[in-house]
């Protein structure tokens, strides 16, 4: 039995919703370009989390293929803490704007 991973490709982190952001909005760019370099990583996509506060950059979990949820207001950063916290085989990213990051 092998234990080799398949190969991921940036397809494979694509969710079935549609991109709700504004027209040249820098937010395309860096989706674009997490679901190009999570493939590198070799994690497979059910042990990747996004979380996000509120606000148009945080809605990034609803656009990717892995597990991800939506918290309060600037309180992403403490959920990530709490979901790395219980369960440390997880890549947790935290995915947060201006406005959320600063409250």
């Amino acid at each position: 039995m092998s234990t080799d991973l398949p190969v991921l490709t940036a397809s494979d982190f694509a969710s079935d919703q549609d991109v709700r952001w504004c027209p040249g909005c820098g937010d395309y760019s860096i989706l674009a370009q997490m679901k190009k370099m999570l493939p590198s990583l070799g994690v497979p996509r059910e042990k990747i989390v996004f979380i996000s506060g509120i606000g148009c950059s945080s809605r990034f979990p609803y656009y990717m293929n892995t597990y991800g949820m939506h918290s309060i207001h600037g309180r992403a950063p403490a959920f990530a803490s709490g979901l790395k916290s219980a369960r440390p085989d997880l890549q947790v990213w935290v995915i947060t704007g201006d406005g959320d990051g600063l409250s």
